[in-house]
This record gives structure tokens, sequence and C-alpha cells, in this order.
């Protein structure tokens, strides 16, 4: 492109003015970008395969280190899930991923050592959380949807399956969880 930029500052004014019209297309139409939707769905299900894989290798490192017998490929097999939530047995939060910020608002640092019933708030029904309790006494999978609050105080219906994770006995919770509704 240089030495055109070199040969068209040699021209004078009519010669310049015959050239342009040699080298500019005549027919110039601009298409739209019919397939971007296309692309750009692709793409986001892409990242969020991604997003997920590594979500899942992330809990599989934490069930290496605390040596959890849980099939931990059965859990995820089958199971959609926007925020992953990992409970100590006292249900403090030890871990969440990334999900977690982009459905309630609140950052990893904002939930750690909290329990999940800092997400609840006036319109959180007290029988579901009731049915909480007795379910994890069971420590049994299990799934509910409960009425949970985002850092903006937006409410919002969740669903959030539950999994006792074990050794030799239950030592975590992790909980799946999306919205509904």
């Amino acid at each position: 492109m240089m030495g055109l930029d070199v040969y068209l500052s040699t021209l004078n004014e009519d010669e310049y003015d015959h050239a342009e019209t040699a080298i500019t297309p005549q027919n110039l139409q601009t298409m739209p970008l019919l397939s971007w939707d296309i692309f750009s769905t692709g793409h986001f299900d892409k990242l969020k395969n991604l997003n997920r894989a590594e979500d899942i290798a992330k809990v599989m490192a934490l069930g290496k280190k605390f040596k959890w017998t849980n099939d931990l490929n059965e859990i995820f097999h089958e199971e959609d899930f926007e925020a992953l939530v990992l409970t100590d047995l006292h249900q403090k939060i030890v871990w969440v991923n990334n999900g977690f910020t982009e459905m309630t608002g609140f950052i990893k640092s904002e939930a750690l050592k909290n329990t999940p019933r800092f997400l609840q708030g006036p319109k959180t029904n007290v029988q579901i959380k009731d049915r909480f309790r007795k379910k994890l006494l069971k420590d049994e999978p299990f799934a509910e949807v409960i009425t949970n609050y985002k850092k903006n105080k937006t409410e919002y219906a969740c669903e959030v399956k539950i999994f006792p994770l074990y050794n030799e006995k239950t030592i975590h919770y992790l909980a799946l969880e999306k919205q509904v509704g």
C-alpha cells in the first residue's frame, strides 16, 4: 500500500481523479453481519461450557484434597447450575464459583465464612427453611426452591440441589444453584 500512496502523491488533480475512479469499487454495498447472532450464541455457549468445566475441575480437586468418596461425576453428569456453593459441616461457606457472583451480586469474599442464610430475606418462606434443616439432618441429596435476595435487594427464586459430601462421614455440602421462574 505504501507504493500506491507514493504513486498517488505524484499525480496532478485530473490524474488523481481518474486513478481514484479506477481503484474505487463501483457497487460497494455494506452487508449487515447477519451471522453475528449465530456466532455469538455459539461463542458464549463455548465460554459457558469452559466455565462449567473449570468449576467441575475445581470441585474435583477439592474432592481429592478432602478425600470425598462421593461420585462427583455422577453429581455433575446431568445437573445444570449457575452457582456452586461449598459449605462445611456447619454450613459455613468455604468456596463459591464465579457464577455465584454473577447470580447474586455478592463477591466471593462477602460469601466466605457466612452461611447461605445471608441470602435470605423477608419473603423467604419459613416452612422451606425448616424443610432445609430437616433434610440436611437426613444426610441425603435433596432439592428445594427458595426465595433468596441478591446484593441489590431484588428477590429471586433459586433452585438449590444439595449433596452431602463425605469421606467416612459427612464433612461438606455442595449446593448446585440456579435461578428459576
